[in-house]
């Protein structure tokens, strides 16, 4: 067994679409459906990521987020805050991560992999 997709549901489809495209560099697998496309990796390296439009709200804090790994941190975190991500926490001395929110507030990681072999 293994993970085929991650799916995130949003309100608001179409931006929280193009704005997953764009952070992971990501393309749909084939044409989406209104309110339903399934990301995938070009270089086949990664697993699906699925938007899903709904009609709910979201409540409370993610049961479940994203961590993406970059030897480039700083970089990538600048980049996401200019495509529509928002600082949730800031890197503390002894971490290496940030914490990112998307457009509608779901919670991801930008964890620094430059010091592990």
């Amino acid at each position: 067994m293994k993970i085929g997709s991650i799916v995130i549901d949003c309100k608001d489809f179409d931006r929280m679409a193009a704005f997953w495209q764009q952070v992971l560099h990501y393309v749909p697998r084939e044409p989406g459906e209104a309110g339903w496309v399934v990301l995938k990796d070009p270089e086949g390296r990664g697993p699906n990521v699925s938007i899903n439009q709904t009609s709910e709200e979201r409540s409370g804090k993610n049961r479940l987020h994203l961590d993406l790994y970059t030897e480039k941190q700083r970089e990538e975190v600048e980049r996401l805050l200019g495509i529509g991500a928002t600082l949730h926490r800031p890197r503390e001395p002894d971490e290496d991560f940030v914490v990112l929110e998307d457009p509608e507030g779901n919670l991801f990681c930008i964890v620094d992999t430059s010091s592990r072999s």
